[in-house]
């Protein structure tokens, strides 16, 4: 889950951990020597199916990526992606409300979906045997999603309830969705993946339809199956219960380019809080940019670890925080790499911030040793190919290579990119995004509690 940006069904809603370190890392395509075979098959109707045969458990795990998020809305429909996520579990032509959950239960499978800026993601995990039945399942909701108003207004409460819980009563969602909304001026990253609680609100019959339409056209779809599979029966069941589906308008293409800033910008939530918390988030370029590799060994020279130097610097030396993390988030266009640090007690964001920006100048004028050089990439890579060990973990990594970076092959170069990222392109990218008129910082002004209130 994205840090800050991603809403899960089925976690304890959202509710974001800055104990947590969340780097998201890529998978390569070469676990122990071995290669991962992928076929491929794009139906007539423009849904693409990737398929990875494992025969070393019977089960399944299968991904279906959708092109949409909170990126393809507007102002009036934020957070209609998200409730679509809600929606595709509330009933369809053959399944109705609630029964997707109980008939894979009782198939001894389960699911899940998550909601992000570029996508929205379902996940299903289920015994083989199952294969027919899923596919029938996922046809359903696809082509004949069910629009019940009292459905519709049921889950746009829980929605609006969802909001208020994970966000307006969450020190940390609040301060992240002012800095986004501070970030960017043009693009539609500025708006939270839930969306505003005034559209949630007052969303209409005609956008829901009109959302649904684009958003969830066959050909806005990606499927990847990894597990005790077979290609050929994998292709024959997606053209009986899938390829009839029709394709449908695709969204507009988002043309819109976030204009370079120029000078820092900042933002105060004054909130109550026992402590404060700062966030400083830096435009960085888009995940498939050459320049995405450098900038995941810099933030883990910088973060990751009690070795990393921000974490020896603000917690072991100057003893000024808590807790210290880090998130760049995967994005099909430019956004944030965010920089999350809990103060500790009586201690000023103003002196953490000045700790923080000497330590970065420091690699943008000294650059980073050899050695934390090589521990980051080994670092990147353990954790790549501990997550290649699982089918979940190879159909998220194909599907999101898929989508992020254009091609699930240029999963197979992953290990030889980072190992090419050089001192050199790790100092240069921290001077050239790492910069005061680069950045915006959110700080949290903790206040006194109000009656009958908590944090």
């Amino acid at each position: 889950m994205g840090w800050g940006q991603s809403m899960n069904r089925n976690m304890s809603h959202r509710l974001f951990h800055p104990g947590i370190v969340l780097v998201w890392l890529a998978l390569p395509a070469v676990l122990c020597g071995q290669s991962i075979e992928v076929r491929t098959h794009t139906l007539k109707n423009g849904l693409k199916i990737l398929v990875h045969e494992d025969q070393s458990i019977p089960n399944v795990a299968l991904y279906v990526f959708y092109r949409v998020g909170s990126r393809n809305e507007r102002p009036g429909t934020t957070g209609l992606s998200h409730f679509f996520e809600h929606m595709m579990f509330n009933g369809a032509k053959k399944y109705g409300p609630k029964e997707f959950d109980v008939v894979m239960e009782a198939a001894g499978g389960a699911n899940n979906a998550y909601t992000e800026r570029d996508v929205t993601v379902y996940q299903d995990w289920f015994p083989a045997t199952a294969l027919p039945l899923i596919f029938e399942m996922e046809a359903d909701r696809i082509a004949h999603l069910s629009f019940d108003p009292k459905m519709i207004e049921s889950e746009r409460r829980v929605v609006a309830s969802e909001r208020r819980t994970s966000v307006e009563a969450n020190n940390f969602s609040l301060l992240d969705e002012q800095l986004w909304a501070a970030a960017f001026t043009a693009h539609p990253y500025q708006w939270p993946v839930i969306g505003w609680m005034v559209d949630i609100e007052t969303w209409k019959m005609g956008d829901l339809k009109h959302h649904f339409e684009i958003g969830y056209s066959p050909a806005n779809a990606t499927m990847v199956v990894s597990g005790a599979v077979k290609f050929e029966e994998i292709v024959k069941l997606a053209k009986r219960q899938l390829e009839p589906i029709k394709a449908r308008p695709m969204p507009l293409s988002v043309t819109t380019k976030e204009p370079e800033q120029t000078g820092e910008r900042r933002v105060k939530v004054a909130k109550f809080a026992q402590l404060p918390l700062l966030l400083v988030g830096y435009h960085v370029p888009e995940s498939a940019h050459p320049d995405y590799h450098a900038l995941d060994v810099l933030q883990n020279v910088l973060f990751v670890g009690n070795s990393s130097r921000l974490y020896r610097r603000l917690i072991d030396q100057d003893q000024l925080a808590i807790e210290i993390n880090t998130h760049m988030g995967l994005a099909l266009d430019p956004t944030l790499l965010l920089m999350i640090v809990q103060p500790k007690e009586r201690v000023s964001t103003e002196a953490v911030e000045r700790a923080l920006y000497e330590e970065i100048d420091r690699v943008r004028k000294e650059g980073v040793t050899e050695r934390e050089l090589q521990k980051s990439r080994n670092a990147i890579l353990a954790d790549f190919y501990r997550q290649l060990k699982t089918i979940d973990g190879k159909s998220k990594a194909l599907g999101t290579y898929e989508v992020f970076f254009g091609d699930h092959r240029k999963l197979f170069t992953v290990a030889e990119d980072v190992g090419r990222v050089s001192a050199a392109d790790v100092q240069r990218v921290a001077g050239k995004y790492f910069t005061e008129q680069n950045r915006t910082v959110a700080t949290l002004v903790p206040t006194p509690a109000e009656d009958g209130k908590t944090e």
